[in-house]
């Protein structure tokens, strides 16, 4: 069902932990301090002892994207190390973030880590409140010697995504829609539009993006990363537009372009987000022909890796194409071998630099 192109979760981690600018990064009121089952039991401990903690944007721990995934990576560390204790605590909206932040480091946590940019001034002012608790954002950059930041950039996958769908249309319409209007989003839908002008460009076509323009910053949003219902609306109106590949960003609100998907036939076709859609969205597998996806598990466990060996990260991590940070998944084997061959090339040409990506929402630092 899916193939090349995939990002290796923890088989990149050497390159994760390697890779950043500055240092390298070597259930709460729901969570579980245990961590994944089954493999925990046979880890052997090493290292210091740290209570690692987290606290979730809205969508909860389950939504098929960033929370769940960062998540994911809390879990896998302490498979792989017992002496690294976890727990979550969820936000329920923006007025949690501060509220949970303090709560963590002044309940013993030794590192905290928020999840999503929109929390980015909480962690900062915690940071700064808390010198002696480690904090790290993910999607958003770090300030100062105990906040770290794990950032991705997306565009550089988005394009890969973009040139994909431009590919695949038969309409010749592709659309992208976000959950907010904000760079953590917008950065994959810049990255996705301009890899679809960049195919445009190289093959002399003319594929329309619905949803979104680079230049002036206006598209379609669901306003929410939680309502499906719109998200299938939004969808559904794109595809009444035209569109019959499109690609929402916009965590669990982005099932309701699957269920859209679904009501259509199967004559509408999507793209996932964050994660591979079929192992996060299997219920809509079927109507995908790819993921672009971001190793967060991976960020995250590399950064408990080298806070337990006793070394807290300062700085940046980036995720990048090269290092392996973000990717392109091929669902549905929906890549011709011509066409593999032109995204290996594609995927080539951003590494080195010879394809330039104009995305203001580029992490640099």
């Amino acid at each position: 069902m899916r193939s090349v192109m995939k990002i290796a979760a923890v088989a990149a981690l050497g390159s994760l932990a390697l890779t950043g600018c500055g240092s390298k990064p070597g259930s709460g009121s729901s969570g579980s301090g245990s961590g994944s089952s089954g493999s925990t039991t046979a880890a052997k401990a090493v290292g210091k002892k740290i209570n690692a903690c987290m606290v979730l944007d809205t969508g909860g721990v389950d939504d098929r994207s960033f929370n769940q995934s960062s998540w994911d990576g809390m879990k896998a560390a302490n498979a792989a190390n017992p002496n690294i204790s976890i727990k979550y605590v969820p936000s329920n909206s923006g007025a949690d973030y501060t509220p949970n932040l303090t709560k963590l480091a002044t309940g013993g946590c030794a590192t905290v880590i928020g999840v999503g940019g929109l929390m980015s001034d909480n962690v900062k002012s915690a940071a700064k409140t808390y010198p002696k608790v480690h904090f790290a954002e993910v999607d958003s950059p770090g300030t100062g010697a105990n906040f770290y930041g794990i950032q991705y950039n997306t565009a550089q996958a988005g394009f890969l995504g973009g040139y994909l769908a431009a590919s695949l249309t038969k309409t010749g319409k592709v659309g992208t829609w976000g959950g907010l209007n904000i760079p953590p989003v917008t950065i994959y839908m810049d990255g996705f539009q301009e890899g679809v002008q960049y195919y445009n460009t190289q093959n002399k076509k003319s594929v329309q993006v619905l949803g979104w323009d680079e230049k002036t910053k206006k598209g379609t949003f669901s306003n929410s990363f939680t309502d499906q219902n719109k998200g299938k609306s939004v969808s559904q109106s794109m595809a009444s537009n035209g569109a019959d590949i499109i690609f929402p960003v916009a965590g669990g609100s982005g099932l309701g372009a699957g269920a859209a998907a679904q009501a259509s036939g199967g004559k509408l076709k999507i793209m996932w987000v964050d994660t591979d859609g079929c192992e996060s969205a299997a219920q809509y597998c079927k109507y995908m022909v790819g993921s672009v996806t971001k190793n967060l598990s991976g960020g995250v466990q590399a950064y408990l890796k080298s806070s337990a060996d006793g070394t807290y990260p300062t700085g940046n991590y980036i995720g990048t194409l090269a290092n392996g940070g973000v990717g392109l998944v091929d669902n549905n084997n929906s890549q011709s071998a011509t066409l593999k061959a032109e995204l290996a090339k594609v995927k080539a040409g951003i590494v080195s630099g010879s394809i330039k990506i104009t995305s203001p929402s580029q992490p640099t630092s």
